[in-house]
């Protein structure tokens, strides 16, 4: 196929120049109907992108294929069977995968560290999960993804498990070994989704962890927004091999997907992989060699280390590491993530990615150059001079590994659409959780519906949100009180 042409932004451009006149949403018409004061702030280009996918930018009956085409050329840039473009995040997408593999009361492996999006799919569809542990780092309290060794044993004890779902890259960088997950499906004829939000770098340059696809997933969902060119929003979701039914996967996407996709980021997708294709290796050679002068730069600021291969990557951790997560250790420090990510957004305008309770995350993509990364620097060297005033934030009460896994009791599905009330934190250890309890980000959940809470899991969220962790999908954000399931005693 001829990789130099971008179907969407191609058909828009032509629907611009001719000059179309529109009597279907939406309804601001090409600006015209916008407010002034709006347009002042997004400008005139973003309501000229905004057309109907199907009776705008194609016909009723899609005769030019635009949308396919665009696909099809995703699929073959980066070595899929077929791909599909969601304008709904790779929230949904990852829903859509899990949903075309397995459904109600089935089972489905899925690695504890998922992202709450996973968990509201279990909520949505009565999947039934097997937790397959990540694999701890005790000391630094980090989870990395599951090994292969792990999914084999949960196979084991679970046979009739439909299939399996492992994040990777982690929001921290950490990679899992997808090659051998994989073979430990297909040794069963079971698929492979891999929730690649973080990789859609992957796929363009050989010094990067081994991307899903080429490691033999059978889905592969992956946010552009992320980590590629493309706007908020903007996923795409891979299949391989032939183990999962195309039509059901895309049947399961049209589910939950919108009637009203935008045409702005379709356009923003079919972009980035032109940029790719055409010139991915050089800016993510350009972007790899930044990482590392950066990375090299703020290990030598007193009190600061950044997280490496030798922290990350080997037995019982990661198979492999992506360096563009500049994720920065700030224990010698005496103070935390939280409070660090404050003070240089209040002192230095920065923005970092991860906050936790010791490290803070300075994401690094092909858009960075020595203009964005000299202030970056400038930044943390002035929080190591002010080190001595931030040590005063509030601890966290980290939990071993041990304690932060909690018994499953009941499906996430039964107990979060079951009978609840509202208790205080002190008097919820032991209850059922009837909602996700979730620091944000990297958006991990602590709690799920259907677990036992303990006290250390619940003393760890209440003096984190004291420390500055946000707990968004809380119904009380400030855990004043938590939701759990009412007592069977007590249900009517």
């Amino acid at each position: 196929m001829d990789q130099s042409q971008a179907p969407i932004l191609q058909a828009l451009s032509r629907y611009q120049s001719d000059g179309e006149l529109s009597y279907t949403p939406p309804g601001h018409k090409q600006a015209r109907g916008a407010d002034p004061r709006v347009r002042a702030v997004l400008g005139d280009a973003a309501f000229a992108a905004d057309v109907l996918a199907i009776g705008g930018l194609d016909d009723h009956q899609e005769s030019r294929q635009v949308l396919v085409q665009a696909e099809e050329l995703m699929a073959e840039a980066v070595h899929a069977r077929l791909t599909f473009f969601s304008t709904c995040g790779s929230s949904l997408s990852v829903k859509a995968a899990m949903l075309s593999v397995a459904g109600p009361q089935q089972k489905l492996l899925v690695g504890r560290d998922a992202h709450k999006s996973v968990v509201a799919g279990l909520i949505l569809s009565g999947v039934s999960p097997v937790w397959v542990e990540p694999q701890w780092d005790e000391e630094r309290r980090l989870a990395h993804p599951p090994s292969p060794e792990a999914f084999e044993a949960a196979f084991a004890a679970h046979p009739e498990a439909r299939g399996a779902l492992v994040t990777s890259p982690t929001p921290y960088g950490a990679c899992a070994d997808l090659v051998g997950i994989a073979e430990v499906c297909h040794r069963r004829g079971r698929p492979l989704i891999v929730d690649e939000a973080w990789g859609a770098h992957l796929p363009f340059h050989p010094d990067l962890p081994t991307w899903a696809m080429d490691a033999g997933a059978d889905v592969c969902v992956t946010s552009i927004h992320k980590m590629g060119s493309g706007l908020e929003q903007g996923s795409v979701f891979h299949l391989g091999g032939d183990l999962i039914d195309p039509a059901v996967l895309a049947s399961r996407a049209d589910l939950l997907g919108t009637t009203s996709p935008s045409v702005l980021i379709y356009a923003g997708l079919d972009g980035w992989r032109r940029q790719m294709v055409e010139h991915g290796k050089q800016l993510i050679g350009d972007a790899l060699d930044l990482a590392q002068e950066v990375r090299a730069e703020i290990e030598t600021l007193p009190g600061l280390h950044v997280c490496d291969r030798a922290d990350f990557v080997g037995p019982g951790r990661a198979a492999d590491l992506d360096p563009l997560p500049v994720v920065i250790d700030l224990a010698e420090t005496g103070t935390t993530g939280y409070r660090a990510a404050r003070w240089l957004r209040e002192h230095h305008r920065i923005d970092v990615h991860l906050v936790d309770h010791r490290r803070i995350s300075t994401q690094l993509t092909h858009a960075d150059s020595a203009a964005t990364t000299r202030p970056l620097v400038a930044a943390l060297r002035d929080l190591v001079a002010h080190a001595s005033e931030l040590r005063d934030a509030p601890p966290v009460a980290v939990p071993t590994p041990g304690e932060l896994r909690l018994e499953q009791v009941c499906l996430p599905r039964d107990a979060y659409f079951g009978a609840t009330e509202d208790v205080p934190p002190s008097a919820a250890a032991g209850r059922i959780a009837a909602e996700m309890l979730t620091p944000y980000p990297p958006g991990i959940p602590a709690a799920l519906p259907g677990e036992r809470l303990t006290e250390p899991v619940l003393r760890y969220l209440h003096t984190g949100v004291d420390a500055g962790m946000r707990v968004p999908d809380a119904a009380d954000e400030r855990l004043r009180t938590v939701r759990v399931l009412v007592r069977p005693a007590q249900a009517d």
